[in-house]
């Protein structure tokens, strides 16, 4: 569970209307089932990362699995790859051991400061299993132990490691994927930028892609579970005062020419909403094959709400579906 200010409106506010793929706008109010959960999680208390602090913080979310759901079951095996400065933990996740399967490399969400492989253990376990997928997830390194570029260039070697020991996973390396949600999707399109040629695809699900203005975003700043000051944080700890880069905020890159296709994920009750559609707009100028699913009516860090919004399974398997496009 994150920890923000959710004391705010939830009854949904204006609709939310945006143009998605070219064809007519989507206007929605907050699902209820959304707007039911945000009603009880503001009844525990909750106050904003600011306040709380890092350690706080990690502990929120690492308690949050309550909303996750059914745990599938599917082989998993722990083990070490290779980080930018060391050995990382990751996990694999094998729906069919012995079957060699398209493999695809997960990247937690968490603000890049919470959040870790066993907080994306159910998640991870649905779409292997519906993608028909190895799922390698990754545990970077993260702020403000480690700032930028140290998560990035973990996300990097990691997925460099799993292309390079595909035999042992039981993975094909033409059918690689960097997927990711929230802070993990800005990690995979950091590294489909890097490995671009190397990648098959790129699923990138809400994920943050530049820093916020002083103005905040252009909707939903506060009382939708996310808002502007959690961003703020976030990106104060993950940039540790550098300015940003590409690889730090994919929006602010101007050479997406031949990037691998992607497939964006975004809700329309989180504040990071509009800059997926930008990110995916600038894409598809350049000649990138973009896939672009947008959930008017919900909120920032479903995929992890599994147990409590109904929305989520139809989120997974669009992400399943994602993946299986690397093999067409």
């Amino acid at each position: 569970m994150t920890a923000p200010d959710v004391s705010g409106d939830v009854s949904g506010g204006p609709p939310r209307t945006s143009d998605v793929s070219g064809g007519p706008p989507l206007t929605a109010e907050l699902a209820p089932e959304a707007a039911d959960l945000l009603r009880r999680l503001a009844e525990l208390g909750l106050r904003p990362y600011a306040e709380v602090g890092v350690l706080a913080a990690r502990h929120a979310v690492e308690a949050s699995r309550w909303m996750q759901g059914e745990k599938v079951a599917v082989a998993t095996t722990d083990l070490l790859v290779d980080g930018a400065a060391g050995r990382l933990p990751a996990r694999v996740y094998h729906p069919d051991p012995g079957t060699t399967l398209p493999v695809t490399v997960w990247f937690h969400g968490g603000g890049w400061v919470t959040g870790s492989v066993a907080n994306a253990d159910r998640p991870c376990r649905a779409i292997a299993r519906q993608a028909r997928s190895i799922v390698v997830s990754v545990e970077y390194r993260r702020a403000p132990e480690t700032p930028f570029p140290g998560p990035v260039d973990d996300a990097e070697a990691a997925t460099s490691w799993v292309i390079g020991h595909a035999a042992e996973l039981g993975a094909d390396p033409l059918h690689v994927v960097v997927a990711g949600d929230s802070a993990g999707g800005t990690l995979a399109a950091a590294v489909g930028r890097r490995l671009r040629s190397a990648i098959a695809r790129q699923v990138l699900v809400y994920p943050p892609l530049a820093p916020p203005g002083p103005a905040g975003y252009p909707a939903h700043n506060e009382g939708h579970l996310l808002t502007h000051a959690d961003m703020v944080w976030f990106w104060d700890h993950y940039l540790a005062g550098q300015a940003p880069t590409p690889d730090a905020a994919p929006l602010l890159g101007r050479d997406v020419e031949g990037l691998p296709p992607v497939s964006i994920a975004v809700a329309g009750f989180d504040p990071l909403h509009d800059e997926g559609l930008a990110y995916a707009a600038r894409l598809r100028e350049a000649g990138v094959d973009v896939d672009l699913r947008d959930w008017p009516d919900m909120i920032h860090g479903f995929l992890g709400m599994a147990g409590e919004l109904p929305q989520t399974a139809g989120l997974i398997t669009w992400v399943a579906a994602a993946i299986g496009r690397s093999t067409t």
